[in-house]
Order: structure tokens, then C-alpha cells, then sequence
């Protein structure tokens, strides 16, 4: 059934880190229950439910927190749960009545888990943003693109789920774990920017002992080493190189025919450009799967860039089955695996208000009491 079997979190309804956070739970065998509002809310890209993964393995009920039947039907919800996710600006689940103070109040052992992108606190905390300016006050943007070019954006991944939902997840397990020796719960405030600044720490230590240049595109791990880098080939596709150990650049020149005397020293920065130059003319004489007919296994550190389609049929993620179809829609394969309590997705992305009824019923509110609260339009 999951590691998490047996764990009930209530997960109010939001976009990005906070699903994300709620689907990682889930997929591990978390009974992690969404709260909805009644009408649609503007809550990003619209598409329909079956494809919106983020909330798969969760139920859904409907409810309008702005009643007082509504608020009082999600508080019992919580003096039932383990754990809440919610993702507002600070100060709007106190409006609506379900703070941290309420509901630890009411359930002393709850763990109370706030995904923002500020945080709860400082000046910016009431400010509308997104993963793009978190990524921008932490050092993170800066650093990333080509040398000479302006900042690349890494998708949203290092902001939202790197440095947002992942540590949500692991401060809320952490903060379980506590409860459960204590019998005392907490509120877990997971700010995208401490997230993303925690992320960097490898980087902070590099650059205080002299060996990260703020200049992007310069240093070994942001493409400004030739031998760390992705390359053009004949097919005008692409190829990754991260041969930074002396022993894989080695090895990657040697079966790329290419000899160590002829080039510049691997760690001589001002030949960088000199190898650069010989890898991606030689890159260009092959294309991108006749590289990796040659390359991939190796311990040239080598692999061909694939796109979204590409990698589901890439024999190693076939192999390890990285990605699954559940109900004939595709989606990466929850992760990471367990020997003994494997993951895995047992239901669909529901749509607003789909299990209202059964998970009330699972969740100890009776059928006259979900009657009631139908009679005056607190849930649907």
C-alpha cells in the first residue's frame, strides 16, 4: 500500500509546488484528500482533469470555505488528518477561519505544512510572483546560461519542485516523524526561495574558496568547460558531455579518436575554447545516435539529448520503466522506489468534487450530515 499507508493529509486545492508536494506524498500511499472550491478558480494552465498528473492518487471534495458550514466541515477534516498542504499567500487561510492556530487547536499533533514563494515572513511575503523571481533573488538565475548571454530559465523546475516541493515533502515527513514522538505538531514553512538557496550551498562553498566565477558559462558545471558541456551534431541534434574526472575525458577522447598530446591540458581554462572547438567539429561529423551507438554505456560520461518523447523509448527508461500509462494517459513513474512498500499510481487526476461523497464518508462526516451541507450548497 505505500509507505505512507495509513498517513491522511488534507491538501488544499492550489498550483505547482503544493500539488506536487501532495502527489509526491500520494504516490508514496498517503491518503491525501483535495480540497476544492466550488466554482473555478483561475489556478494556471486549464486542461482537463485526467491530465493534470500533479493531483493523481488524491480524492476530491468541493467545498465553500466562504460558508461557515464549508469551514467547519474542512476543520473537522483536519482534526482528522495527519497533515495539511496549503500554498496561499500568508494570512489567507486565517481569513477563511483554518490557520495554523485553529487547527492546531484542534488537533494538536497536526503538522501544518506552508508552501510559498516568499515565505510567511519578510517584505516581499504578500507579493505575486513566480518561480522565475524566486530564482532571481537567490543567486540561481544569475548563474545559469552562456557566457556572454543573458540568464537561461531553467524551466520551473529548480524553483517550484526543486527548492518548493521537495522540501515541503521533507520537512512534512521530518515534522511527522517528530509528532509521533513528541505527540506535539508544528507548521513547516517552505519557502521556494530558502529552498533554492539551500540548493545552492555546494556553490556557495565553491565560490568562497575561489573556484566559481560569477560570470556565467565560465565555470566547470555551467558549460564553460568543453569537457562539461552539450555539442551539435551532423543531424543538427545534440549531445551531452560530463567528462570532468581526468580518467572519463580521457576515455571520451580516446573513442572519439582524438589524442591528449594534440590538445590543450584538460584543466587549462584559457584552452577551453581551443578544445571546445576540436569536440564539436569532430560531434559534427556523426549524427546524434551514431554518436551514441559509440558513446552511450561508455564511461565517457556521454549521452544524446532527448526530448519529452523521445526519452519514454530510450532503452534504459524502458528498462526501468521511468515512465507508466495509467488509464491510457502517460506519466513518469513515482519515485523514489521502495523495496518493501513500492509506490505506485492507483487513481486518476480526479475532477473538482468527484469523490466528495465517499471521502466525506471515509473521513467519518455521515451521509445525513453530507445531505445537510448539500441542502445549503457548503460542498457539491
Amino acid at each position: 500500500m505505500g509507505a505512507l499507508a495509513g498517513i491522511r493529509i488534507v491538501e488544499m486545492a492550489g498550483i505547482g509546488p503544493a500539488p506536487f508536494c501532495g502527489m509526491l506524498l500520494a504516490d508514496m500511499g498517503a491518503d491525501v484528500l483535495r480540497v476544492d472550491r466550488l466554482a473555478g478558480a483561475d489556478l494556471g494552465i486549464s486542461m482537463p482533469p485526467r491530465f493534470d498528473l500533479l493531483n493523481r492518487n488524491k480524492r476530491s471534495v468541493a467545498v465553500d470555505l466562504k460558508s461557515s458550514e464549508g469551514r467547519q466541515t474542512v476543520l473537522r477534516l483536519i482534526g482528522g488528518a495527519d497533515a495539511v498542504i496549503e500554498g496561499f499567500r500568508p494570512g489567507v487561510m486565517e481569513r477563511l477561519g483554518v490557520g495554523p492556530d485553529v487547527c492546531l487547536a484542534a488537533n494538536r499533533k497536526l503538522v501544518y505544512g506552508r508552501m510559498t514563494g516568499w515565505g510567511q515572513s519578510g517584505p516581499l511575503s504578500q507579493s505575486a510572483a513566480h518561480d522565475i523571481n524566486y530564482l532571481a533573488i537567490t543567486g540561481a538565475l544569475n548563474a545559469i546560461g552562456r557566457a556572454g548571454g543573458a540568464p537561461v530559465i531553467p524551466l520551473n523546475l529548480v524553483g517550484d519542485f526543486g527548492g518548493g516541493a521537495l522540501y515541503l515533502a521533507m520537512g512534512i515527513m521530518a515534522a511527522l516523524l517528530c509528532a509521533r514522538t513528541t505527540g506535539q505538531g508544528q507548521v513547516v514553512d517552505a519557502a521556494i526561495t530558502d529552498g533554492v538557496a539551500n540548493l545552492m550551498t555546494m556553490h556557495y562553498g565553491y565560490r568562497q574558496a575561489g573556484e566559481w566565477s560569477l560570470g556565467r558559462g565560465t565555470n566547470i558545471t555551467d558549460g564553460g568547460a568543453p569537457f562539461y558541456d552539450v555539442y551539435l551534431t551532423k543531424d543538427e541534434r545534440h549531445v551531452s558531455v560530463g567528462a570532468v574526472e581526468r580518467k572519463f575525458y580521457l576515455d571520451l577522447l580516446q573513442r572519439m579518436g582524438l589524442a591528449q598530446a594534440e590538445l590543450p591540458a584538460q584543466d587549462d581554462r584559457a584552452g577551453w575554447a581551443q578544445i571546445r572547438d576540436r569536440l564539436q567539429d569532430m560531434f559534427k561529423t556523426r549524427t546524434r545516435d551514431e554518436w551514441c551507438s559509440l558513446l552511450e554505456g561508455t564511461d565517457a560520461c556521454f549521452a544524446g539529448v532527448l526530448d519529452m518523447d523521445e526519452c519514454v523509448h530510450h532503452p534504459h527508461n524502458a528498462a526501468r520503466g521511468t515512465h507508466v500509462e495509467f488509464q491510457g494517459v502517460l506519466n513518469p513513474a513515482p519515485a523514489p522506489r521502495f523495496s518493501a512498500t513500492p509506490s505506485d499510481i492507483r487513481k486518476a487526476p480526479p475532477a473538482p468534487g468527484e469523490d466528495t461523497d465517499g471521502a466525506l464518508l471515509d473521513w467519518q462526516i455521515s451521509a445525513a450530515e453530507i445531505a445537510s451541507l448539500k441542502a445549503v450548497g457548503a460542498i457539491r
